[in-house]
């Protein structure tokens, strides 16, 4: 009998971890859906830059220059933006691999499993909907103070004042009917909206311009003199806080990936319009602070209205007005990208069946997940209304970091893995798996096909460590230790940083071991063959270097 139950026991397990780390098969046809493809690249590009460009240059740039990096803010926008474009790259190949709703979430499900896909689904949906009230507060309280605080102050008197430490001041109920409105402006079908945030991504670009050719005008190049502090005044180590902050300005380039299941030609827009989106949001973000910090000295900068204070401080208050408008329309086409993503991945996980059923229904006129919209811009509206989001808003930074970790771990993976048919023992052909089950028939491929994921003849000294594995199983291990080992070498490096300077060996002995563990991860993973997808319109250049550098940044901006 014991030995029974441990049979059991066994068998039950066993088949737990196999439908927790089952991967997504793909059907034949994966443009087929019953959403709209309408999308072209222009329409995605400006749902990605709209997405990037809203709070984060109004509100998030203040703070920055002031108290972290001073002018060095435009070293901080660079260094965020090639970590943003490195996790982008990895975005875009899977957005050509997989053009279906769901983002990372789709991409964990294909390549690692069904237990991460989940966890990563979820975070996905915190990170949209905490995304969307957080800005909603943000336009709430920009244009209660363009009214001088009138609006909270009838609002507090109405309600009364919340003393609960995780609620806010009182409930925003201009915050919760922005969430709602701008959610029913989305049920009008994907292309009107795409042609309302469009319109209002090109005045804030507009704006934007604007701003930088008056803030030229009217430069001091005197501000970065060393009277003033100089360029860097918080020095190097600034310049790598600001950009850990100016990381979070770029969030939003997954909603391109989101769209991939309404674009026309997902293999062509939606590698195009990451790196276009990319390109002009860090230009647009590196003239501005640019422009910023030659207006005034960075100390003088107001953190709550830096642009506007800059100019009304060299007597062009007109520009005020005109922020204002920037503002309000980059922040509601952030607004519009977490209320357009985030129906989308809950019908994504719906259809796989990881959510409840009902949400993976589609409205046949206007061919969008009407009810998740719903639902999204009610719930969206509800936290913007109660709640406090400083702490939430850190738990949503930890979620994307995670997800766009495993979207680049993911890449790795799927480029060694070898092709979707079951390898014959003696390795002369492959069995494809729609035949397999009926009558087991083989197919010849290429040589290199078949050697997908083994160790190539110059690595043969490693035969005696890998050579009896399964083909692509070493390099799924030495992503998942290298991931690990960057884990615990940026924490090291974050919190012990002031011993690494002054020498203290032991901090230095353990960064070494660090280092030539992650090196060696990366030699076990270039020793095997890569699988070369001819047919795939964009893939990430220099794999496994690019993708490996995106998770050791993440991980390395990830808040401690």
């Amino acid at each position: 009998m014991p030995s029974s139950r441990k049979m059991i026991l066994g068998h039950v397990m066993s088949d737990l971890c196999s439908k927790m780390n089952r991967t997504k098969q793909l059907p034949r046809d994966v443009m087929e859906t019953p959403l709209n493809r309408c999308l072209n690249t222009f329409d995605i590009t400006l749902l990605g830059v709209g997405h990037m460009i809203g709070a984060g240059i109004y509100v998030l740039t203040g703070t920055v220059v002031r108290d972290i990096a001073g002018p060095g803010i435009i070293l901080s926008f660079l260094l965020a933006g090639l970590a943003s474009l490195l996790s982008a790259l990895c975005y875009a190949e899977f957005g050509t691999r997989v053009p279906k709703a769901g983002s990372a979430y789709i991409y964990t499900y294909v390549s690692i499993g069904e237990f991460w896909a989940f966890v990563i689904g979820w975070n996905i949906i915190l990170e949209h909907m905490i995304g969307a009230a957080s800005v909603a507060r943000a336009w709430s309280g920009y244009v209660d103070s363009l009214f001088g605080g009138s609006i909270s102050n009838a609002t507090a008197k109405i309600t009364g004042e919340l003393h609960e430490e995780l609620l806010g001041r009182y409930p925003d109920l201009l915050a919760f009917t922005v969430c709602v409105v701008y959610a029913i402006l989305l049920g009008i079908g994907v292309k009107g909206s795409a042609m309302i945030n469009s319109s209002l991504t090109v005045v804030n670009l507009a704006v934007m311009t604007l701003v930088t050719i008056v803030g030229f005008y009217y430069a001091n190049a005197n501000n970065w003199s060393s009277q003033n502090g100089g360029f860097l005044p918080y020095g190097f180590g600034g310049v790598l806080k600001g950009a850990a902050t100016c990381f979070y300005a770029f969030v939003g380039f997954d909603s391109i990936a989101t769209s991939g299941e309404e674009a026309r030609n997902p293999s062509f827009s939606i590698p195009i319009a990451t790196v276009l989106s990319m390109c002009i949001v860090t230009v647009g973000y590196v003239l501005v602070c640019t422009a910023l910090t030659l207006l005034v000295p960075y100390y003088m900068i107001n953190p709550e209205a830096a642009l506007p204070e800059a100019f009304a401080n060299i007597g062009a208050q007109w520009v005020k007005y005109v922020v204002s408008l920037g503002a309000i329309c980059g922040m509601t086409t952030t607004l519009f990208g977490s209320l357009f993503s985030l129906p989308r991945c809950m019908y994504a996980m719906a259809s796989d069946g990881l959510l409840f059923g009902f949400l993976g229904n589609v409205n046949s006129k206007i061919q969008i997940p009407l009810t998740n919209l719903i639902i999204s811009g009610i719930a969206s509206g509800l936290i913007a209304l109660l709640f406090d989001l400083e702490k939430l808003v850190e738990f949503m930074s930890i979620g994307t970091l995670l997800a766009y970790t495993i979207v680049s771990a993911s890449v790795i993976i799927l480029r060694y893995r070898p092709p979707p048919m079951i390898i014959s023992r003696n390795n002369s052909s492959l069995v494809s798996e729609t035949s397999a089950t009926n009558s087991q028939a083989t197919t010849p491929v290429s040589d290199i096909q078949m050697l997908v994921g083994t160790l190539k003849p110059q690595y043969n000294w490693l035969n005696p460590l890998f050579g009896q594995c399964e083909p692509g199983s070493v390099v799924t291990g030495a992503v998942f230790i290298f991931a690990c080992v960057s884990g615990a070498l940026c924490a090291l490096l974050q919190l012990y940083t002031k011993d690494l300077w002054n020498g203290i060996w032991w901090v230095i002995l353990l960064i070494l071991f660090f280092v030539l563990i992650m090196a060696g991860c990366m030699l076990v993973i270039i020793a095997h063959y890569q699988n070369i997808d001819a047919g795939l319109k964009f893939r990430v250049p220099m794999v496994p270097i690019i993708p490996a550098l995106s998770i050791f940044c993440n991980l390395e901006l990830w808040p401690i």
